[in-house]
């Protein structure tokens, strides 16, 4: 059975930093892109970065020079350090495990709120 299990998510203040992890079983995580995706109420699930087997990554413009998606094949987990947080970036995000078509799993998210 395959569990992608996130946790690091809570309530900050503008300017402040968390850090996501999701730790994946039941797949060989190494032959798996891995993503990280927010969705807000009312909108679309948005990719925010990704980072793929072969050790490129992808970030949305909107998180360019805040976010850092990060990987540990071994520990089979993925990270994404998010600083300088903005209350825009409040959402509930998702982890997505990517290996074609037909094997793409999601965990199931965890909320980052950005308040004063």
């Amino acid at each position: 059975q395959v569990q992608l299990v996130e946790s690091g998510g809570g309530l900050v203040q503008p300017g402040e930093s968390l850090r996501l992890s999701c730790a994946a079983s039941g797949i060989a995580f190494s032959i798996y892109d891995m993503g990280w995706l927010r969705q807000t109420p009312g909108k679309r699930r948005e990719l925010v970065a990704t980072f793929t087997r072969a050790g490129t990554t992808y970030y949305d413009d909107s998180v360019k020079g805040r976010f850092t998606i990060s990987r540990d094949n071994a520990k089979a987990t993925v990270y994404l350090q998010m600083n300088s947080l903005k209350p825009e970036d409040t959402a509930v995000y998702y982890c997505r495990a990517n290996r074609n078509a037909n094997n793409i799993y999601w965990g199931q998210g965890t909320q980052v709120t950005v308040s004063s």
